[in-house]
């Protein structure tokens, strides 16, 4: 496996993108991988590294600046680099749009077979990618937060999976079912796979807070891990 770093810009702002890919000596499908709110850190590398596996171009994408991260069990620091995009959505769809015009640039990449997969936060970002009208085949949230902000939609063009812990204290039933309208009434082709016993995180194998909400459920993560890769070959197809 190949791996580097790729550095990009959004307006002032300099970010760097981490790409996995093997090397086959012809363009393939990408898979853009937006981290959860610790920032561009071992969990969407790790994702960027399980879609090279599965045949395509892995790249975490960076939402929060080169050099910039939170760390594992620090709800204060993790919570002010989020901030700033929960709040601000035009600013979060500029953001991981960056990302999209940076792979769609790079010689290992068919411009015309892009998706994008995203943690928690980067879950959220990868909805908002998908509710800018950009031109990706599909987005999967993971464990992501549905609500949407106060930015109107574009077209949504792009086929939605999301992958939902029942129990997750983050994303209360109503807000599901309010995600499952929006996406009805924009006509968009939506899955939503709910795993019951299950709470937030549950693909990070270093969340254990229950208190928190945030718990790893192997059974789950296999789960969903499976559903990623069939949700990929169909869009990719």
């Amino acid at each position: 496996m190949i791996i580097k770093t790729i550095d990009y810009q959004n307006g002032d702002t300099q970010l760097e993108g981490y790409l996995a890919y093997h090397d086959t000596g012809k363009p393939k499908p990408a898979v853009l991988v937006s981290h959860d709110w610790s920032g561009r850190r071992e969990l969407a590398c790790k994702g960027a590294e399980r879609a090279a596996d599965m045949g395509y171009v892995g790249f975490a994408v960076d939402m929060y600046g080169k050099g910039i991260f939170g760390a594992d069990g620090d709800a204060e620091k993790n919570s002010a680099l989020m901030a700033p995009f929960v709040q601000d959505r035009a600013l979060l769809r500029r953001r991981i749009n960056a990302a999209l015009h940076a792979v769609r640039q790079l010689p290992q990449v068919d411009a015309t077979k892009i998706a994008a997969m995203g943690y928690c936060f980067g879950g959220m970002c990868v909805l908002e990618l998908a509710r800018s009208g950009a031109d990706v085949k599909g987005v999967i949230s993971i464990h992501g937060i549905f609500a949407p902000g106060n930015v109107a939609n574009e077209s949504i063009t792009a086929k939605v999976l999301c992958l939902h812990g029942h129990d997750d204290p983050m994303v209360p039933p109503e807000q599901v079912l309010a995600f499952e309208t929006e996406m009805t009434q924009a006509g968009v082709d939506w899955q939503v796979h709910v795993y019951g016993g299950t709470m937030h995180a549950f693909t990070n194998p270093k969340a254990n807070n229950p208190s928190f909400g945030t718990v790893y459920k192997e059974v789950a993560a296999n789960r969903a891990y499976r559903s990623i890769a069939d949700f990929l070959g169909e869009v990719f197809a």
